[in-house]
């Protein structure tokens, strides 16, 4: 069987910035699960695994336009300092949850903090990347 769009397949994967960093891995867990061509994974993850036949492994690299897409810098918001809560953390690398103007949820992480302003970043934070995949195709669930 020859995975396509529609199908719902399972996906053993590990995921590797193009330096060879390791971001993500479903080893030692269950395969990823999803439905082809749904959106429910990147657009460069699903295209590689659409063709598979169970059992198929192998290397993809994925462009960031279809990953993450560009690095952008209009997603860099800057917020005066007094305009956030006194008791708020705000050390750098620091994950906050935010709601946008129609409440939905969000992560930034803090790219800058000081008395004055700090400064988050909206961006996934794969954004920017070329990401390379090891694949291998563990089953086709349902067609």
């Amino acid at each position: 069987m020859i995975a396509k769009c529609g199908d719902t397949v399972r996906i053993h994967y590990t995921g590797r910035l193009t330096d060879g960093t390791e971001f993500d891995s479903s080893a030692g867990r269950e395969p990823l699960q999803f439905k082809l061509g749904e959106g429910e994974v990147i657009r460069g993850f699903d295209d590689a695994v659409s063709g598979m036949r169970v059992g198929d492994a192998k290397t993809v690299t994925i462009a960031c336009e279809d990953a993450y897409g560009a690095h952008r810098a209009d997603l860099l918001v800057n917020f005066e300092r007094d305009d956030l809560p006194a008791d708020l953390e705000l050390d750098i690398g620091s994950r906050l949850d935010m709601r946008g103007q129609q409440g939905q949820p969000y992560s930034v992480v803090v790219v800058e903090a000081n008395d004055v302003r700090v400064v988050v970043d909206a961006n996934h934070e794969l954004a920017g990347h070329d990401l390379t995949f090891d694949l291998t195709l563990v089953s086709i669930v349902t067609r």
